[in-house]
């Protein structure tokens, strides 16, 4: 049940995000930097220092590469299959503020949905990563938990800005993204079933876990936060990583 918390608590901040946007409009680039990196840091750290050496105890040496592989592989064939989740998806979102007046833009709309999805299908192995970890040690499930979060508050501001610019009403937004969070926990519940497979099992997600983290930290996070302020970006990452060194 407590790790079901935990992973509920993750994908809300999909939401989160989304209610930032509908509220304020977009935070300033320096912010979103800072939250990017620190992320990216946190899961990094929970990767390389937590799961993989917890699966290499666990299990063998071929069989924490080959779930680690598999974990990369799930996020990069994601990637190709979905749209790419960028905080620039929306062209005008320098100037945005929701009582700006902008006209709706149905292509706007259109691009909002498919980043909807995206968002969901992407925050399916997020759950299973948080099972993975709690699975080693509720203070490592809670850990990703938030790493993940601010992950997460990103990604609902990528949705909600289109979506609003689109011409959706900002309820909507709130209620579509927190559908589209709930896949967080969704994938922890599918996780519990698989992780009673055996312990040689639960070495294979955790390594699984390490390599999705890795994908999202080299493929989204670390390029994004980059864009905005990379010494705000570079700052944020070295502060994640050492809280979890520290609290490891």
């Amino acid at each position: 049940m407590e790790i079901l918390i935990y992973s509920t608590l993750a994908g809300l901040a999909t939401s989160l995000g989304a209610v930032i946007v509908v509220i304020y409009g977009r935070p300033k680039p320096r912010i979103l930097s800072g939250m990017l990196g620190f992320a990216s840091g946190i899961m990094l750290a929970i990767a390389a220092m937590e799961l993989l050496p917890a699966a290499l105890s666990m299990g063998t040496v071929f069989l924490t590469a080959g779930g680690f592989v598999l974990g990369a592989a799930l996020m990069a064939v994601l990637d190709v299959a979905l749209p790419h989740v960028h905080l620039g998806a929306c062209k005008v979102e320098e100037d945005f503020t929701p009582s700006n007046g902008i006209m709706p833009d149905p292509q706007l709309m259109k691009l909002g949905w498919f980043i909807a999805i995206g968002i969901g299908l992407h925050n399916i192995p997020e759950g299973l990563a948080i099972g993975a970890g709690y699975l080693n040690s509720p203070a490592m499930g809670l850990a990703i938990v938030v790493g993940l979060a601010f992950h997460n508050i990103p990604e609902g501001m990528a949705t909600a800005c289109p979506l609003l610019l689109g011409g959706m009403t900002p309820w909507r937004i709130v209620l579509l993204t927190l559908l589209v969070g709930m896949m967080t926990p969704l994938g922890t519940l599918i996780g519990a079933f698989l992780f009673s497979a055996g312990e040689a099992f639960v070495a294979m997600a955790m390594a699984f876990a390490a390599g999705a983290m890795i994908y999202i930290v080299s493929d989204e996070l670390i390029p994004q936060s980059h864009k905005y302020h990379s010494h705000t970006a570079n700052a944020g990452l070295l502060l994640g990583f050492l809280i979890v060194l520290i609290l490891g």
